[in-house]
C-alpha cells in the first residue's frame, strides 16, 4: 500500500489538474505579516506541483528554495517553473535535507504538507533555518462537512466502502485551528501567532469531484478493490442529484515569528 507521504507523487498530474489554487488574499496576508522584500529568501516545505509556489511568484517573489519528497512532483514543478532562475527545486525529504549551502531564510511556508513531518522535529528544524525574526506560514485546506442531500447520500457510500473516511469523523475547521495553533505555540520556537481563514464555494461535475478526491491521501492509498466501488458509488450519488456538487473550500493560515 502506498504511504500517505508518498501518495501525491503518484497522482502528480491529477493534483495539478484538480486541486484548487490558494486564494490571493492568503499571499497578501503572509506578505503583510512578514514585511517581505522582493529579494528575501523563501523556503517551501513540500512544494507538490507548485500550487503555493505560484502564489508567491505571481506576487513578485521568486527567490525560493522548494523541498519536495516526491520525485515526480519535483520534476513536474521544475519544468513548470523553469523560467525562474532563482527558484530551486530540491528532491528530498525535508527531515533529511542538510541545507548544503547553509542558507538562512526570511520566510518558511508550507501548503497542506507540514502535517507529514513529526511536529517537534519540524518546528525545530524550520526555526534553525530562519533568520532572526523570520516568519513561518503554514496553511491547509480543511474539509467542511455539509448536510445537503447529495453529501448525505455520499456518506452512505462511505459507510459501505470506506467508513474510516466518513467526514463525520474528521475534526471541524474550528477544532483543526485549535489543534494546529496549540502545536505551533507548544513548540516553543514561535510567537505572535495569527490565524486567518478563507472560504469559498466551487461547483464540480461528478467526474471532476472524483478527480479531486483522488488527490487526497486517504483515498489515494486505498486498494483498488475498495477505491473503485467507493468512487463509483460517489459518482452515482452525484449524478442522481443533478450531476453536480457544490464543495465549500476552506483554508486555514497560521502565521508566527521565530523566537
Amino acid at each position: 500500500m502506498t504511504s500517505f507521504k508518498q501518495s501525491f507523487n503518484f497522482v502528480a498530474d491529477f493534483y495539478e489538474r484538480y486541486r484548487p489554487a490558494y486564494p490571493a488574499d492568503l499571499f497578501k496576508d503572509i506578505i503583510s505579516y512578514s514585511d517581505l522584500d522582493g529579494n528575501d529568501s523563501l523556503l517551501e516545505i513540500g512544494s507538490g506541483t507548485g500550487k503555493a509556489t505560484e502564489g508567491f511568484l505571481k506576487s513578485g517573489y521568486s527567490n525560493i528554495t522548494c523541498i519536495e519528497y516526491g520525485e515526480n512532483l519535483a520534476l513536474l514543478t521544475q519544468k513548470k517553473f523553469s523560467p525562474y532562475p532563482n527558484l530551486q527545486i530540491v528532491h528530498s525529504d525535508f527531515e533529511e535535507w542538510t541545507n548544503p549551502d547553509h542558507k538562512k531564510f526570511d520566510l518558511a511556508f508550507s501548503g497542506t504538507a507540514f502535517h507529514f513531518i513529526p511536529y517537534e522535529e519540524g518546528f525545530r528544524k524550520v526555526s534553525s533555518l530562519l533568520n532572526e525574526d523570520g516568519v513561518l506560514a503554514l496553511f491547509w485546506f480543511v474539509h467542511v462537512a455539509s448536510d445537503e442531500a447529495v453529501y448525505q447520500s455520499i456518506r452512505e457510500v462511505y459507510k459501505k466502502h470506506a467508513p474510516h473516511l466518513n467526514d463525520r469523523n474528521i475534526p471541524s475547521l474550528e477544532e483543526f485551528i485549535e489543534k494546529r495553533s496549540d502545536l505551533t505555540l507548544a513548540s516553543g520556537k514561535f510567537r505572535d501567532l495569527k490565524v486567518h481563514t478563507y472560504t469559498w464555494n466551487q461547483v464540480y461535475s461528478a467526474e471532476d469531484y472524483i478527480g479531486l478526491l483522488n488527490t487526497h491521501s486517504g483515498h489515494q492509498v486505498l486498494p483498488a478493490d475498495q477505491k473503485d466501488p467507493l468512487f463509483q458509488g460517489i459518482q452515482l450519488a452525484i449524478q442522481k442529484n443533478g450531476d453536480q456538487i457544490t464543495k465549500k473550500h476552506a483554508v486555514a493560515l497560521f502565521l508566527a515569528k521565530k523566537i
